[in-house]
């Protein structure tokens, strides 16, 4: 289950879309008339004045399931469920209209409601980002609806509008940390991208606190995007892929030693050598006690051949730009 929270200024044509949507089905309603849509508009309106200084007095929240939660939904249910989510956003003794929609084949409605309360007060719009985050988990969860496992597996192609540029971001930035070297170089790379990256950073010092990413119309924080992409995060996955330890030479070698043995042919229990064909013995044995340093040798040289591969270049310089010596 995934919440989408909008405010806006015009219940009219905030309604209108809602209402008149084909095969459109008014739920659940409180405080307006549901026989006609300017009906509806009206009475959003009428409270409206109680705040005339509150511009954006829309609230408009669309709440979709997965199309695996079809079979545990009906419209009880969904009003059931709506009703909930209003509690835990914290909007309550207002006007509101809940409408199913039938446009998409996974199941979703939509939550109409005036920010200006029965009271005459406003209904607080900061800290919903998170409040809907922790609500449609919680209601998930309570109800046992389907989880997606990842991003990955979001259709992109039906995304639009914000929901289409915060998958574009996350698919740049994660493929972009892979090939980059530091967060400034990451920086760079998505700028050549029409991506902007901006810094949060600690008061009155160069120290980065936080990171948001910025394409078009759009800004989010790089957690906003995904938990993965926030910058204590990303900077730890990024610095993670250049210094993840090779193999030193004596592990290296006991290995190929190791593949070499099994090659001659013998086991080896506890203590005890057993051959697989004991008329090999003696020369098997020969082989073993040589082996290890004909591979140093062996391998020596293929460190040295391996200098000009990609990944050993990466490396040095990685180790030139942080002064490191070997």
């Amino acid at each position: 289950m995934i919440g989408k929270v909008i405010t806006g200024k015009s219940f009219g044509g905030c309604i209108r879309y809602v209402v008149q949507k084909q095969a459109a089905v008014i739920l659940d309603a409180a405080g307006v008339r549901i026989g006609q849509a300017n009906q509806i508009i009206d009475d959003f309106n009428l409270q409206r004045k109680y705040n005339p200084d509150l511009g954006k007095a829309v609230g408009h929240i669309a709440l979709n399931w997965s199309i695996e939660d079809l079979s545990k939904l009906n419209d009880e249910i969904m009003v059931q469920i709506a009703k909930e989510y209003l509690q835990k956003m914290k909007i309550m003794d207002t006007q509101y209209l809940i409408v199913r929609h039938q446009d998409k084949q996974h199941p979703h409605v939509h939550i109409v409601y005036n920010r200006v309360n029965n009271d005459g007060k406003t209904i607080a719009d900061n800290f919903q980002k998170d409040r809907n985050i922790k609500a449609c988990k919680e209601l998930t969860l309570k109800y046992g609806f389907y989880i997606s496992p990842g991003k990955d597996h979001v259709n992109r192609k039906q995304l639009k509008g914000e929901d289409k540029t915060k998958y574009e971001l996350f698919d740049a930035i994660r493929s972009a940390s892979k090939i980059v070297k530091d967060i400034h170089e990451l920086k760079e790379v998505l700028a050549n991208q029409g991506i902007g990256t901006h810094f949060k950073y600690k008061s009155g010092t160069t120290e980065i606190q936080g990171i948001s990413f910025s394409k078009g119309e759009y800004k989010f924080k790089g957690s906003e995007i995904d938990r993965s992409l926030s910058f204590a995060k990303l900077n730890k996955t990024i610095e993670g892929q250049l210094i993840r330890p090779e193999k030193s030479l004596a592990d290296q070698i006991r290995a190929a030693v190791k593949n070499r043995e099994q090659e001659i042919g013998f086991l080896q229990k506890s203590d005890q050598i057993v051959f697989v064909n004991p008329e090999q013995e003696a020369h098997s044995l020969k082989q073993i006690l040589t082996v290890g340093t004909d591979l140093f040798v062996e391998l020596l040289q293929n460190m040295s051949d391996d200098d000009d591969t990609p990944e050993r270049k990466r490396r040095k310089k990685y180790e030139q730009n942080r002064g490191i010596s070997r």
